[in-house]
């Protein structure tokens, strides 16, 4: 038997007596009673701020430095005391489900070296070391946050899967002894993956498995004096078969996690009347209840039968406003903390989603809207003003603050098939745009929980603008912003950006309602004929400008450069990752008319003309022998695509698109352009092949054309400073 079993079992058989009265709970009576009513009220001791550590200063410590319990707690920890930080919540790595950087006898201890895998050379993992010296890294923590007055967490990361980059040929420093020993514990494998959440997650329907989730928290719960435990359900968002293979989990699976939480709160209660102080229970879930217990989680039965303290939603990505949170947690006397993560959202310019203003204005909203406390994610420099300015609304006042729209854009359809129909939020970012057609306005909420009355009262003086980021807008003057019905008039420009002046009176504070509408554009000249110009185009004389982003999934066996006239697109490998597209954003209205053409010589395997709009997509696939659309197959023309360049011209009308080659209607293809199992992204992509296909073509033009506009981003900016 291998030692970490060994280990297991041996002490599942010590504690087997221990963990069936735990499982029962302790008995009822006035200790217990003293016990949950002290518990009640530390849930809604103000906190300002719970700061998540993901355990990395554990992990990854710099190789040459002497190691010293302070110089560990320098990293992260010290510079927090006396701060907004009333709470620490410590992730003791807790990676692949049973590796620990905790002096665990249960789990399995992380004292591999990244250096041996590959990674980070300059860092080494200190958790061995920390315990030789005597205390390791939970208890050094727990001990400081408690002389200086801050509670401490344990937080276990009940699926995380960062160890999916293992494989069989590849080990990988994540990737626990558990895993390689019962892979049939996993909801997947690293050949046939899943298509939704990943491969590595173990699988909770296992028995064994829970009963492990179980004793890991139990065993800390015992050996360590913590105010709580965090159970970190969103990293990372799968736990069942049923939902990794695009279904819904079953309500035997919900009862399954519901059992499990019912185990954990009794021990909690056995162990806090044991210690003569209460454990405190907190998850970290997605922010709609609905989601949630289709993954196999039924947070609003956890709710209602009492088994948490506090809730912390979001991540990845918001569903419903943090309104909607705060009110579940209302219904059932529940703390809810509003969760913070560090900006994902890529292809920024201007006002950017993880500086300081903007995570202010995030704060601002989640008081507004009522939060307990907040909840940092991946924020770790421990001398930032934010521990300080973020944690209450008074720290906030006079501050200059951005309010976006939306500030993660995590999909999550990702871990749930489907998983956007829970959306109640609007989305709108540089990598999820929107179209606005002539004629046709849209309507965004965008939340300003900024109290711009009571600034002015208080005799501030704020400076509110409306900045909207658009692509493909000649004409400033054809945009219209209204906030609240009121027009904004006429903006000003500052490269892509449109700047309206806001009255400060106008906003309220929460959300606020703001109409954009495009007017139709004037044609050069009346009566015209010509066609309208291309908005979106690239010469295969250059590699593509700056407006045109290129993938980055691989570099080997790829390849762009430009031979006589022409960009030679090359994929000439099979590996995962290998294939290169260069993308350019593309406003496609429901409505109207879009128009791409591409001048094209193939020269082996499959090149792609890809083209979405958020929802709907196609590609043009360019074979040989043939064209052809990927999602209809039968779809297609036979023709020698190599011996010339020939030029492609799609027009896209609703779901319909029509191909002509070198002039001549070839294809009407009807309902050909809709909606797909993975929602298509706003743009026009060109290149080669797939992961497992190779291609190769020279692109002499690839053009594009919309009567819509993109709009990219819109954010709120609150001054308070000079001008």
């Amino acid at each position: 038997m291998k030692t970490w079993l060994l280990s297991a079992v041996v002490t599942a058989a010590a504690l087997t007596p221990v963990l069936a009265q735990d499982a029962a709970g302790p008995a009822a009576g006035p200790a217990l009673e003293r016990l949950r009513a002290e518990r009640r009220e530390l849930a809604f001791r103000p906190r300002g701020i719970l700061m998540n550590n993901d355990g990395c200063d554990v992990l990854y410590y710099p190789r040459e430095k002497a190691l010293t319990a302070a110089d560990f707690l320098a990293r992260r920890t010290t510079g927090l005391a006396g701060t907004g930080v009333g709470a620490i919540a410590y992730c003791t790595i807790s990676s692949g489900f049973s590796f620990f950087t905790h002096d665990t006898k249960v789990g399995t201890l992380l004292d591999r070296q990244p250096g041996d895998f590959g990674l980070q050379p300059g860092m080494r993992n200190i958790a061995r070391e920390l315990i030789d010296q005597g205390a390791d890294c939970l208890r050094l923590v727990v001990d400081h946050a408690h002389a200086h007055g801050q509670e401490a967490f344990w937080s276990m990361r009940m699926n995380d899967t960062h160890d999916s980059a293992y494989r069989p040929d590849k080990p990988y420093l994540l990737y626990p002894p558990l895993k390689v020993e019962h892979p049939e514990w996993l909801v997947g494998d690293p050949i046939r993956r899943t298509p939704h959440g990943r491969w590595s997650s173990v699988n909770y329907a296992v028995p064994e498995i829970r009963d492990l989730a179980f004793r890991y928290l139990d065993e800390v719960c015992r050996g360590y004096d913590i105010d709580g435990v965090e159970l970190d359900f969103f990293r990372h968002l799968c736990y069942f078969p049923s939902t990794a293979n695009g279904g819904v989990a079953t309500a035997e699976e919900c009862a399954m996690m519901t059992d499990l939480m019912r185990r954990v709160r009794a021990m909690t209660e056995v162990v806090g009347l044991k210690r003569g102080r209460p454990i405190l229970l907190a998850i970290r879930v997605p922010d709609s209840a609905e989601f949630s217990r289709e993954m196999g989680l039924d947070i609003e039965r956890w709710l209602s039968e009492g088994l948490v303290d506090i809730l912390v939603t979001s991540c990845y990505f918001r569903l419903q406003p943090w309104s909607a949170s705060v009110a579940l947690g209302q219904r059932h006397g529940v703390a809810v903390y509003s969760g913070l993560s560090e900006s994902r959202v890529t292809g920024e310019t201007r006002f950017r989603r993880g500086s300081l203003e903007a995570l202010r204005g995030r704060a601002m909203n989640a008081w507004q809207a009522g939060a307990e406390g907040l909840y940092l994610y991946n924020h770790f420099n421990p001398a930032s003003p934010l521990w300080k300015e973020l944690a209450s609304p008074a720290a906030l006042r006079g501050l200059d603050k951005l309010f976006h729209v939306t500030v993660r854009d995590g999909r999550p359809g990702v871990w749930l098939s489907g998983g956007e129909r829970h959306c109640r939020r609007p989305i709108l970012t540089p990598g999820q745009p929107l179209s606005l057609e002539p004629g046709r306005p849209a309507v965004l909420e965008v939340d300003l929980g900024e109290d711009l009355a009571g600034a002015v009262a208080a005799g501030l003086r704020p400076r509110v603008t409306a900045h909207v980021r658009q692509r493909g807008l000649a004409d400033p003057g054809r945009l219209t912003v209204a906030l609240q019905g009121q027009d904004l008039g006429r903006p000003a420009v500052v490269d892509d950006w449109l700047d309206f002046a806001v009255p400060p009176a106008l906003p309220r504070p929460g959300a606020n309602a703001l109409a954009i509408a495009l007017a139709a554009a004037v044609p050069a000249t009346a009566g015209a004929a010509a066609e309208a110009p291309w908005t979106v185009s690239c010469e295969g004389t250059a590699l593509p400008g700056p407006a045109w982003s290129r993938d980055r999934v691989a570099v080997a066996n790829t390849l762009a450069e430009c031979r006589d006239g022409a960009l030679l697109v090359a994929d000439r490998g099979t590996a995962n990752g290998e294939y290169l597209y260069f993308r350019h954003g593309l406003a496609m209205g429901q409505h109207d008319e879009t128009v791409i053409e591409a001048r094209v010589k193939v020269v082996s395997g499959i090149s792609s003309l890809i083209f979405g709009n958020g929802t709907a997509g196609q590609r043009l696939r360019l074979y040989p022998d043939r064209v052809e659309f990927h999602h209809d197959p039968g779809v297609k023309v036979a023709m020698d695509t190599t011996d010339d360049f020939h030029t492609y011209r799609l027009t896209i009308r609703g779901e319909d698109v029509a191909l002509a080659i070198d002039g001549t209607p070839r294809l009407e293809g009807k309902g050909c352009f809709r909606a797909r199992g993975t929602p298509y992204r706003p743009e026009i992509a060109f290149g080669a092949a797939s992961s497992t296909e190779t291609g190769e073509a020279l692109w002499a033009a690839v053009r594009a054309r919309s009567t819509a506009v993109t709009v990219l981003d819109l954010v709120f900016s609150v001054r308070y400073g000079q001008e």
